[in-house]
């Protein structure tokens, strides 16, 4: 038997969905006008509307393109602009490419391509996946970040930050000059105390550069000579080794770019709590910024003092022992020729003097990461540098140690040890037997077994003139102590590290910037931009044996030689430049991505600032401004978007933006996964070849093991919606990927669920048209009072969950009412339409059929979607459950209107109640109106 000719299936929602795509193509459906420039549009349906700005973590488009798992938040975005669209919102939702980056480069390199033209493929397959998803987009703001017109303004941004400095009186970033012009006042002093008049024209430029938001200087970074690069720490894996090619990766110190975000850590911290994000969220980033208030202490030694940093500077009394990074700079001047009488052999590491011990200890160092080094291993290293450093408080000498887990670039780069409160600094002090000296006591008397780190309520002890004082009292005393004695001052420091901005590598946005005759940064002027990549056949790091942790890098464009020696006239005649040889991270286009959307025409500035201002724009006192809802993973909840809220912030003081935040709200997605399958040797295979048999699963005839896990290559269990597509349509992917679970939630996918989806909308299909003969078969009658009661009740929980990002429970409520209107004779046009424009947020194709067939010529888009009448929320009748003496014993149901001496009687009567009150005398019958009757009897 053939199916009917015009049954909603794979092959009429294939034939529907590149119709309806074509044509919103075609009539820019989804565009959305600006107040002013190219994109206004005054006879727009949504001109002079309110606004809502959604936009999602745009992906990064490599070859194997879009798995289930990526579309997730995509879809709900999408569903939920089309909902706000309906609901009369001006609603900018764009997407656009984050194409830069090590991926595309590697893959060239190893093909023998260029990464220009990779990106192309990967972005074209993209962006056609999206379309047959059904995505509304404003596609004439799409841009990918390796577009010349829009890195042209990444670069122009790199420049406002190097051409700016952080005024602390005014806690804002302000222009260079104005800086410059406090120097040649006398009103702000350089580093050495010398008149500006009596500096060198170079040694102006290297004051004023120590000053910049962006600076170069020597730090230490993660060398991978396997890859010829540095990496950042999130490509560094938890193993020291690189997350490409398994490489092992060493710390080196290299002169880099680095960008001043620590400027802004106070900022950064207390603008949070405007922000409409997870307490969870904001709790990652509160951490990764790590505030902290305590004390400076310097620590006298004959090589100068070692400044360290405390936050519990009451303890002070009980430091027995420093310990340096091992790239500290005061370690080879405090490193003793020889070995100090009587020092014990756990100290020296064997080695016959202190700078052999050094220098053996540094290698090993050198060849762990930052992460690694700050892991609690359970064996404490390190060697003494047979220097002793005066505890500031108490004249006592005390050995100065350099260990790997403290990091130059963290805090001051060295510790005071109080080994009796601190469990890291127990454990080294009891593997190299430095003495463990208590100053804080509780109520519970310490058995010096372990550190006694349970003491912040406790009172000082063997501590000099704080004895007796409670710690906080002792913490004030000790402050005000080291400053009067000049050994210190109270501060406060941040856990947060200034932002790593080279990467050297070809794939990346080249700097604005050239070297002149003096080796020092020059700014490139704005109408120099954009600075373009070269043209190169060999753009391959040049790479070296994996174990020679002693090499440095040298980047693939220090090849183009005619590119980097240029000449140029800067303002004071033609002169030979070099250009930066590093490229800047992936990280620099997702920084201010948000900004172009509002305005990717404009080519006087990065946006209109009235087309800015209207979209990201505070909305009141004290809004923050920024995005109305952006979607993304939470693997990106620090470091991506620290970030944009850094160069969102500078733009702010420099008056570029209007907006203190780029993003106001916030939502996380949760993950989709898959099962994965692995053979006898624990070798994933193909899940899309594995059969079942009996509950059993088989891959060419042998038994494997089922797991879940996330959707990747790696297992194996790669799930492509275009095959999901071919053979449901979009529409049932976009619907069943929102009936998964909350949003929040990550869930397995399971492709046989999807016909549930399927049926749904073909239900729905069947609501309206004729399976046979394809006519429309509504009614014009209008609705029976039990189907108004179902329509409106939907309606109104239907509203609620899209605004609450409930997609899940939306749909849970439209296939409630579609069960209700299959029940009918005929379905009421006033229903009908109503369904089907509730249901166009997520299976926008069949609904735009659908409204079309039922006469309508505009698209459902921009039709209004439906509000609920009260009058069909309000219940007839009430359900009470009836306790007796605490326990139920029974329910009633009553009209909702019915006064309380009949629900009274209502509640005696019910036959289970009065069984239980049989032979008692009832006391007290207590009626809580709509709630409960709750009876007391004896």
């Amino acid at each position: 038997m053939s199916e009917p000719a015009h049954r909603y299936d794979a092959r009429l929602a294939n034939e529907i969905e590149p119709r309806w795509q074509e044509r919103w193509e075609a009539e820019q459906t989804f565009r959305a006008p600006n107040p002013v420039g190219e994109l206004a549009e005054p006879g727009h349906p949504r001109a002079g509307a309110p606004k809502k700005f959604v936009m999602d973590m745009f992906p990064y488009p490599s070859g194997a393109g879009l798995h289930v798992g990526h579309p997730l938040g995509f879809v709900a975005t999408d569903a939920y602009s089309r909902f706000l669209r309906m609901d009369g919102f001006n609603v900018l939702h764009p997407m656009g490419f984050d194409a830069f980056g090590l991926p595309t480069e590697q893959y060239a390199i190893a093909t023998g391509r260029q990464p220009a033209e990779i990106t192309a493929e990967n972005v074209e397959r993209y962006r056609d996946q999206l379309k047959r998803l059904g995505m509304g987009y404003d596609k004439r703001r799409e841009f990918a970040t390796t577009d010349p017109e829009f890195f042209k303004w990444t670069q122009w941004i790199f420049l406002q930050v190097f051409n700016s400095y952080y005024d602390s009186e005014v806690d804002a970033a302000r222009p260079i000059e104005e800086l410059i012009a406090k120097f040649e006042s006398g009103e702000r002093t350089t580093g050495d105390g010398r008149a500006w008049a009596e500096l060198s024209p170079i040694e102006r430029r290297r004051a004023v550069d120590d000053h910049r938001l962006a600076y170069v200087t020597e730090a230490p970074v993660n060398w991978c000579p396997g890859l010829g690069t540095v990496l950042s720490n999130e490509e560094v894996t938890s193993e020291g080794r690189s997350e490409r090619g398994n490489f092992p990766v060493y710390t080196r110190t290299l002169k880099q770019w680095m960008m001043r975000i620590t400027a802004y850590a106070d900022r950064l911290l207390s603008d949070l709590d405007g922000l409409d994000w997870t307490e969870s969220l904001k709790s990652m980033q509160r951490n990764w910024i790590g505030k902290s208030t305590g004390a400076y202490a310097d620590f006298a030694t004959y090589a100068g003092d070692v400044r360290v940093f405390t936050t519990r500077p009451d303890t002070l009394f009980g430091a027995t022992y420093m310990v340096l990074a091992p790239e500290h700079a005061l370690v080879d001047p405090l490193t003793a020729e020889s070995w100090p009488a009587g020092v014990p052999e756990s100290w020296t590491g064997g080695h016959a003097s202190p700078a052999a011990a050094v220098a053996a200890y540094r290698a090993e160092a050198a060849a762990k990461t930052d992460v690694e080094r700050q892991a609690d291993a359970k064996v404490k290293t390190g060697v003494f540098t047979g220097g002793y450093a005066t505890n500031p408080v108490n004249g006592e000498n005390v050995p100065v140690f350099i260990a790997d887990y403290v990091l130059a670039g963290y805090g001051t780069g060295a510790i005071m040890a109080v080994p009796a409160h601190d469990e890291r600094d127990f454990a080294f002090a009891t593997a190299f037997d430095i003495p463990i000296r208590q100053v804080v006591a509780g109520a519970e008397k310490w058995d010096g077994e372990a550190a006694y780190t349970d003491n912040i309520n406790g009172v000082v002890v063997n501590s000099g003139f704080l004895d007796g004082l409670k710690v906080p009292e002792a913490k004030q005393r000790i402050a005000a102590w080291l400053v009067e004695h000049g050994r210190g001052e109270a501060a406060t420091t941040f856990r947060l590290r200034d932002w790593l901005f080279s990467r050297q590598r070809y794939w990346g946005e080249p700097f604005p910037i050239v070297y002149d005759e003096t080796g020092l940064p020059v700014a490139l002027p704005a109408d120099h931009l954009p600075v373009e990549l070269p043209q190169m056949d060999d753009f391959s790091p040049k790479t070296y044996e994996a174990e020679d942790a002693d090499t440095a890098p040298e980047p693939p464009l220090g090849r183009a030689k005619e590119w980097v020696e240029v000449e140029l006239d800067l303002g004071d005649g033609p002169k030979m430049y070099t250009r930066e040889l590093n490229t800047m991270p992936n990280w620099a286009g997702s920084s201010w991505y948000e900004l172009r959307y509002t305005d990717p025409t404009s080519t006087a500035a990065l946006a209109d600032p009235a087309n800015e201002a209207y979209w990201m724009g505070p909305q009141g006192e004290g809004d923050v401004g920024g995005v109305d809802l952006y979607i993304g993973g939470v693997e990106h909840a620090v470091l991506h978007l620290l970030y944009a809220r850094f160069w969102q912030k500078v733009l702010f003081d420099l008056g570029h933006v209007s907006s203190r935040e780029p993003f106001r709200r916030l939502f996380n997605q949760g993950y989709i996964s898959a099962y994965a399958y692995t053979d006898s040797r624990g070798v994933y295979v193909p899940a899309e070849e594995v059969t079942e048999e009996d509950g059993v699963f088989y891959y060419e005839g042998e038994k494997v093991d089922r797991e879940y896990g996330k959707i990747g290559k790696s297992l194996k269990n790669v799930v492509t919606p275009d095959g999901v597509c071919d053979e449901y349509g979009a529409d049932t992917f976009r619907v069943y990927e929102m009936s998964m679970g909350p949003l929040a939630d990550s869930k397995p996918w399971d492709t046989r669920a999807i016909v549930g989806s399927q049926r749904f909308l073909q239900r729905l299909w069947r609501n309206v048209i004729d399976e046979e003969t394809g006519e429309v078969t509504i009614s014009e009658d209008a609705p029976g009072q039990a189907t108004l009661r179902e329509l409106h009740q939907a309606i109104a929980g239907v509203r609620e969950d899209y605004e609450h990002l409930r997609m899940n429970t939306a749909i849970a409520k439209l296939i409630t009412l579609n069960n209700h209107l299959t029940g009918l004779d005929s379905v009421p046009r006033e229903a009908a339409e109503a369904a089907v424009r509730m249901v166009a947020p997520v299976a926008p194709h069949i609904a735009e059929e659908l409204w079309e067939r039922m006469g309508h010529t505009e698209s459902v888009a921009y039709a209004d979607f439906p509000r609920a009448d009260e009058r069909y929320l309000v219940a007839d009748t009430v359900t009470y459950p009836v306790q007796v003496n605490g326990k139920l014993r029974g329910r009633i149901e009553v009209a909702a209107d019915a006064a309380q001496d009949v629900v009274r009687e209502a509640a005696l009567a019910e036959e289970n109640v009065a069984v239980n009150l049989e032979g008692k005398d009832v006391k007290k019958v207590i009626v809580v109106p709509g709630k409960m009757v709750s009876i007391v009897a004896k």
